[in-house]
């Protein structure tokens, strides 16, 4: 541990993929910080109060102990990293982290963000909080497709994205590949590294979906 301060609060919605890649890091680290749910569809990260406790709408969005807040999901992340060192997710010496970072950037811009705008602009739910244009979904399978294949080709000759051991790129790639779904896209047949790796992490506790305890 340092003398930064610590966390207080997690205010987090367990259903999007950017919180639960928080909660997976989280799990692996063996830490548990108090958790405040939002239902993205209540808009409650949109009042005033929340905005300007945390400058953003947001989520997650963490408090600390010294009153300040932090929000973005490897921001968090990297703080984490930081106050509980092991195990190690985020790169041991200065290449795996350099090459951890490429591959979460990597994810980030062709997985997740196209896989966003597909959901965003063609699921009904996302009607009532996005003005919704079809052509933006269509558009953006596109360089989601491609960024599928860069995911494929890289795992087929290494066991995990960023190396032989499992770190927050493999945390990103699932959660942005089990995000898809709700976008009616899969991961095709023909990619079976892919596949393969998909299969072997899937009963990881870091990486089940989070159930927030009853009220």
């Amino acid at each position: 541990m340092t003398d930064s301060p610590t966390p207080v609060r997690l205010v987090t919605c367990s259903t999007a993929p950017n919180p639960r890649r928080v909660n997976a890091f989280l799990v692996e680290k063996g830490v548990e910080i108090p958790k405040v749910e939002i239902e993205l569809a209540t808009r409650a990260h949109f009042e005033p109060e929340h905005l300007a406790k945390f400058g953003t709408h947001h989520l997650p969005a963490l408090e600390l102990s010294d009153g300040s807040t932090l929000t973005e999901t490897m921001a968090i992340c990297r703080l984490l990293e930081g106050l509980y060192p092991e195990p190690n997710l985020m790169g041991a010496t200065p290449i795996e982290l350099a090459r951890i970072e490429q591959w979460n950037r990597r994810v980030e811009f062709m997985i997740m963000l196209p896989a966003a705008y597909v959901f965003r602009h063609s699921h009904p739910a996302m009607a009532a909080l996005e003005v919704q244009e079809p052509v933006m979904s269509e558009w953006h399978r596109r360089p989601l497709a491609k960024g599928l294949e860069v995911v494929e080709a890289r795992l087929a000759e290494s066991p995990f994205l960023a190396g032989d051991r499992f770190t927050m790129a493999d945390i990103n790639a699932f959660i942005a590949l089990d995000f898809m779904r709700v976008a009616k896209t899969r991961v095709p047949e023909a990619h079976t590294a892919t596949l393969r790796w998909q299969a072997a992490l899937k009963d990881r506790p870091s990486l089940q979906r989070y159930v927030p305890p009853a009220a």
